[in-house]
């Protein structure tokens, strides 16, 4: 078990690009399934301007290895105010409890609905192992900007600790943050890290029919992150 522990951190420590809203990404694929997801998330940046991301989503289980879903996100941060289309693809490239480490990737594409933003390329590799009810998730996210603006490749993180004590209530740590160009990581003072608990569940209501989840309570542990984020998601099975 010592070395699966070993391979997990190494991928996300110290370690994404991350707006409030954002949530960590599991490898699993349910084949068939349907969703619609609402995220929020709200922070107050260090220059004092608020930021705020509302998006809603709808998904589905294409094959048994792959999940597409298409967003409407707004974004708001100061007075300015975008709206973006977002087209996320899962890939499922382990059976779960296959190898000692679960894998997929999030491939994912945003279009700005206004003029004179940018697009946007994500690319995350996903990891997952288990530890009896303990689950751990630690991803890379890398993310490229096309059109106005910067044309980097940044490169970011996001991980998660659960212990799964029941169905309905599970409990455990995130984390998301940025280290700046992949290949050319900014100072530490530039760098944003955010960390605090979070909480999990699923309520079953028929037969393939479910409501799920998540919300935590991030702080700032670094100079240039947002002192308090709160994020959340909600989903609805059928």
């Amino acid at each position: 078990m010592h070395y699966r522990t070993a391979l997990l951190l190494a991928a996300i420590s110290p370690a994404a690009l991350a707006g409030p809203a954002d949530y960590v990404y599991v490898p699993a694929v349910e084949y068939g399934e349907r969703e619609i997801d609402f995220k929020f998330g709200t922070e107050k940046l260090p220059n004092g301007d608020r930021s705020q991301v509302a998006s809603l989503g709808l998904g589905l289980g294409v094959t048994e290895y792959w999940f597409s879903e298409l967003y409407i996100k707004r974004e708001r941060e100061g007075g300015e105010k975008v709206s973006i289309a977002e087209w996320e693809n899962k890939f499922q490239l382990t059976e779960p409890g296959e190898y000692p480490i679960d894998l997929g990737v999030v491939v994912e594409l945003e279009a700005p609905i206004h003029k004179n933003e940018p697009y946007e390329f994500k690319l995350v590799p996903l990891m997952q192992t288990e530890f009896g009810k303990v689950q751990l998730n630690g991803n890379l996210v890398f993310e490229r900007k096309f059109g106005p603006g910067s044309h980097v490749t940044e490169m970011g993180y996001q991980w998660q600790a659960k212990y799964r004590w029941q169905k309905t209530f599970e409990f455990g740590l995130q984390s998301f943050g940025t280290m700046g160009k992949w290949n050319d990581w900014s100072t530490s003072d530039e760098q944003e890290h955010r960390l605090g608990p979070a909480i999990f569940g699923k309520f079953d209501l028929g037969v393939k029919q479910a409501i799920k989840y998540n919300a935590a309570l991030l702080f700032g542990t670094s100079e240039a992150a947002a002192n308090r984020t709160f994020r959340m998601q909600v989903e609805y099975e059928f």
